[in-house]
């Protein structure tokens, strides 16, 4: 690992970042709400390719349609009223998480009767979806902060492993180096 060193700057911008998130809230607020307008749009693109070309091998595939559909009208709506956009940002990523773990739910339900194995992880995240929905349509404003938040505390998290990971490498360098040198 010669440059096991890139590992530890990409960490240390990536807190830098994280704490930047939390001294300009409005400013990543307006970022992640251009971001969630484009991730709706393409992912909804991708969904519907994906539903169509698989048509005929997936079991339901209607519900990928739909969600794929669900996807990219929002995402178009999204990123040509972007006033509205930071305003029902909440409400839009609420009701996205609550039919994405519907679908996760319809989802574990199929795999279980196919017989797949760890059908039960998926129903469980798909419920946990499903609470954390709720929790944001109840409190709108709190949902926006969190969206916030969440993005600042992910991205120290981020760089806190690539710390880690970084002096792991180099560690493992250094063993053999010592190793190499003593045969």
């Amino acid at each position: 690992m010669k440059y096991w060193w890139l590992e530890l700057v990409l960490g240390i911008l990536f807190i830098l970042f994280g704490f930047w998130i939390f001294r300009t809230p409005l400013e990543t607020y307006l970022a992640l709400a251009i971001l969630f307008a484009v991730s709706f749009f393409v992912s909804g693109i991708i969904e519907i390719a994906f539903s169509l070309t698989h048509k005929n091998t997936l079991k339901g595939y209607g519900w990928y349609l739909a969600g794929g559909i669900f996807d990219f009208f929002i995402g178009l709506v999204l990123m040509t009223h972007l006033n509205i956009t930071m305003t029902v940002l909440p409400y839009v990523v609420s009701f996205w998480i609550m039919f994405k773990s519907i679908m996760a739910i319809a989802g574990a339900i199929e795999a279980q009767s196919h017989g797949i194995k760890n059908w039960g992880w998926t129903l469980a995240f798909g419920i946990i979806g499903l609470l954390f929905a709720f929790i944001m349509v109840w409190n709108p404003i709190l949902a926006g902060l969190t969206l916030v938040y969440y993005t600042a505390f992910a991205f120290i998290s981020a760089g806190i492993f690539k710390i880690t990971l970084a002096f792991g490498f180099r560690a493992q360098t250094k063993n053999d180096g010592d190793t190499a040198s003593a045969t």
